[in-house]
């Protein structure tokens, strides 16, 4: 199939570009750095750097929304929420109004969005038919998949995907994260009974082709495993598969003075369950946290 992706030069976006081009489907990557993508792919994935170099005679089976500056990579300022919702939304606005122009729409658009759609709701368990908390992460989310749902006017099939947090040594959280557990340095964040939504980054790139290549689903789905867990949890099981000790929280008032508004995403949390792909029929190959990180720390 020939497929559009945005976003291809991200963590998650190279892991995706991967098994397509090993499954042999025809890639064309959207990157402000298109040289990137020439040589990452050895010229094997052709790549723009604006929507505005697509034509009308451009076509695509598969359009897979991936773009989005990082949520948590610097503090909410004024300036930085713009480039958040302009990366999201006014992107995915952008990419719809092609498809409006094109002589023939893609048969499917995946995109992206995330568990922060639900708000802060403690405990309460949650699936695509809970409500959602009006803060923030939801009002940003929300824009995002309304903008992408205007697709279904063409009669595209939409998949709106609302991902937890992707778990792999490769890239994200758990990149992120391993130099300090890896020196004992690890810790719970604030009282630890936060609720963490994650998914292994097989099972993400599992579920994405799921999507793809099954006509019959489309609308919300939850990409998070079916056993979401509290940061107490996840620090304990993490250190345990590291063979180190996690002994050094961070109180939720420090956090919350070093990253402000931000903070939201490591003190809060949603306990998110993938209820329509579970339906669906998807099975995940790691569905539980600590056979997730076995698989990660032992490959």
């Amino acid at each position: 199939m020939k497929i559009l992706i945005t976003g291809g030069t991200g963590f998650l976006g190279q892991q995706l570009c991967r098994v397509l081009l090993h499954e042999n489907h025809q890639l064309t990557v959207l990157s402000r750095k298109p040289d990137i993508v020439f040589s990452r792919y050895q010229a094997k994935v052709r790549a723009i750097a604006r929507l505005a170099d697509l034509t009308r005679e451009d076509h695509f089976d598969v359009v897979i929304n991936l773009a989005g500056e990082g949520i948590a990579d610097k503090p909410w300022t004024n300036q930085r929420k713009r480039l958040l919702y302009n990366s999201r939304v006014t992107l995915t606005e952008e990419l719809v109004d092609w498809m409006k122009r094109a002589n023939t729409p893609p048969k499917v658009f995946i995109s992206s969005s995330a568990v922060g759609w639900y708000g802060n709701q403690q405990a309460q368990i949650l699936d695509e038919d809970s409500p959602a908390h009006s803060e923030y992460t939801h009002r940003l989310c929300q824009d995002w998949e309304d903008a992408a749902l205007t697709a279904r006017s063409l009669k595209v099939r939409v998949c709106i995907i609302r991902t937890g947090v992707v778990l792999s040594l490769q890239g994200g959280m758990l990149k992120r994260i391993l130099p300090v557990f890896a020196l004992n340095l690890g810790g719970r964040l604030g009282d630890g009974q936060q609720w963490l939504s994650w998914i292994s980054l097989y099972d993400y790139l599992s579920a994405v082709l799921f999507l793809m290549t099954h006509p019959n689903l489309q609308g919300v789905f939850n990409l998070t495993a079916p056993q979401p867990i509290t940061n107490q949890e996840f620090t304990n099981t993490f250190a345990t598969q590291l063979d180190r000790k996690a002994l050094l929280p961070v109180p939720r008032a420090l956090l919350r003075l070093l990253m402000g508004e931000m903070s939201t995403l490591l003190v809060d949390g949603q306990r998110v369950l993938p209820s329509r792909l579970l339906k669906a029929g998807f099975r995940f190959r790691t569905p539980s946290l600590a056979e997730a990180l076995a698989y990660e720390v032992k490959t």
